[in-house]
């Protein structure tokens, strides 16, 4: 057999033959190991609150605390969700806040979107002026505004009810400010060349403006979402009845007035903190691609 001839019924698996490519492993560092053990820890730091919260839930409360609150369950009860759901009146108030929390979000989102628009692309005076009071209102915490507030809604008669709970949180200066840095960063000549296609702002809007920007839009509504959802002080001192009380507010009270059921408030804690949970799961991509927009430079 001649030298350098390939054998017959032998196929050579280099790449150049179409065989596959040689991988090559990557080897794991010192300080690859480091960082998995810092961050395991810092994740068990994170996690052991929750766990805690979910252990309280289902140990029955006088035999927990009768041996020695220990890291495990003891005397499971099952149950306790359905009973906080129920018997605490749990469904009641979280669909109250369901829906003051949808209401919230898509009108700040509206009035955020169009007030960022006009920040951003059109020409008016005393716009710097206007832009500078917005962002300055992000200063003043909601004690400033309390009284006034508490008694414009007497005056209309919206105490318990879905106006009182709403109408101070349909505008929010932190929605404007994210949107409007997200407009910015649209080139000007895509409102240029799409006046010269027949566009008007409208259109413009919601065929450019909007879809560009639409992870810091996600952003923005996971964030007013979260800040809805977890008033307490503002629906606190706007209700006088029980069945106005909003989800936080009914926290306080569930299972708080015998000791045998202190598990019952903490599962309502879990249960009430569910839909949060399952928003940032669906809107986790939005919410990474919008917090790091313009971090990087291509």
């Amino acid at each position: 057999m001649p030298s350098g001839t390939v054998p017959s019924g032998t196929v050579s698996s280099g790449p150049e033959h179409g065989g596959p490519a040689p991988t090559t492993r990557r080897r794991i560092r010192p300080a690859d190991i480091g960082w998995y053990v810092v961050l395991s820890l810092l994740s068990l730091i994170v996690l052991f609150p929750i766990y805690m919260l979910v252990l309280r839930a289902l140990s029955n409360p006088l035999a927990y605390v009768a041996q020695g609150q220990p890291l495990r369950p003891v005397d499971t009860e099952w149950d306790v969700f359905i009973k906080a759901f129920t018997e605490a009146n749990l469904g009641r108030a979280m669909t109250l806040s369901l829906l003051v929390t949808v209401i919230i979000v898509g009108i700040q989102l509206l009035t955020s979107v169009l007030a960022a628009y006009a920040f951003a692309f059109l020409d008016f005076p005393g716009k710097s002026v206007a832009f500078i009071v917005v962002i300055g209102t992000l200063l003043l915490p909601i004690e400033v505004t309390l009284i006034g507030n508490l008694e414009t809604i007497r005056g209309f008669g919206w105490l318990n009810s879905l106006e009182g709970l709403t109408v101070p949180f349909l505008a929010t200066a932190f929605g404007i400010f994210l949107i409007r840095q997200g407009f910015a960063a649209v080139p000007r000549d895509l409102l240029d060349a799409s006046q010269l296609d027949g566009y008007g702002h409208t259109r413009f809007l919601f065929k450019v403006a909007i879809p560009v920007t639409k992870p810091i839009i996600g952003s923005f509504v996971v964030i007013a979402f979260l800040g809805a959802w977890n008033q307490y002080v503002w629906p606190r001192f706007a209700t006088d009845q029980s069945s106005w009380q909003t989800v936080q507010v009914a926290l306080r009270s569930i299972g708080s007035d015998r000791v045998d059921r202190l598990n019952i408030g903490f599962a309502a804690a879990i249960l009430a903190a569910l839909p949060l949970l399952a928003l940032l799961i669906f809107f986790q991509r939005q919410m990474i691609r919008g917090l790091t927009a313009g971090a990087v430079k291509g």
